[in-house]
């Protein structure tokens, strides 16, 4: 578990950067917290705003992208090759790709154009992947992008902690305070760097993503991966 500590805070980074960078570049689309669209896709609808076909998309691009990491990693597998590391290098291509799209075509007017739609599916795409390796991979950790039950944890753990338990309880829950803070601190410091480097560099603020991407690349190792669960 500690060796998986520092990547998994690596994608709760991202995962806030890139939700963060994409709501605000793509006039509101989530493409982390894919759900999220549900919401605004009926805003959309009520307000008259543009980017409802990028998030009516979102959704569905996101599930073929998490059934298509499933098969790859059944391929890699069949063929004694890296999953984790493959799966994090695929990801760092497509933010590649996706900071490419957004210096080339950006910044964005209309929600629906197909550059802005494109540049959106490639950020979800990437971030189906992320997900699909945290889910699988490194289960143990608190989720990379979905911070409300993780906050709910966190505020369950503070009220046993003032309520009081037992020394064999105490470790379990300062162990699972400090990891779920964690995640929680490091997701909403990605959003205020996408947010800061959005106001401040404009579509420059894309290129972050691949480089934390990179970054997630080079912390996991290849002995890592008889570690974790196949």
């Amino acid at each position: 578990m500690a060796n998986q500590a520092p990547l998994s805070t690596i994608l709760s980074v991202n995962a806030g950067y890139v939700d963060t960078a994409g709501f605000m570049a793509l006039h509101g689309l989530f493409t982390a917290h894919v759900t999220g669209n549900f919401v605004t896709v009926g805003a959309a609808l009520v307000l008259g705003t543009s980017g409802i076909i990028a998030k009516l998309l979102a959704l569905p691009v996101f599930c073929v992208a998490v059934v298509l990491a499933r098969l790859l990693r059944y391929w890699l597998m069949q063929r004694s090759l890296p999953v984790v590391r493959t799966l994090l290098f695929l990801k760092f291509a497509l933010f590649v790709v996706a900071a490419t799209l957004a210096l080339c075509y950006g910044p964005f007017g209309p929600g629906d154009s197909w550059s802005a739609t494109l540049l959106g599916m490639t950020m979800v795409t990437a971030m189906a992947i992320q997900n699909a390796v945290h889910r699988v991979h490194l289960g143990s950790m608190p989720p990379s992008t979905l911070m409300t039950g993780t906050t709910t944890q966190i505020m369950l753990d503070v009220g046993d902690r003032i309520h009081g338990v037992s020394a064999e309880q105490k470790a379990a829950v300062d162990a699972r305070l400090s990891r779920m803070s964690l995640a929680v601190l490091a997701f909403a410091a990605g959003c205020a760097a996408a947010a800061l480097l959005y106001a401040y560099a404009g579509m420059w603020c894309f290129v972050a993503p691949p480089l934390v991407a990179l970054a997630a690349y080079l912390r996991h190792r290849d002995a890592d991966e008889a570690a974790v669960p196949t």
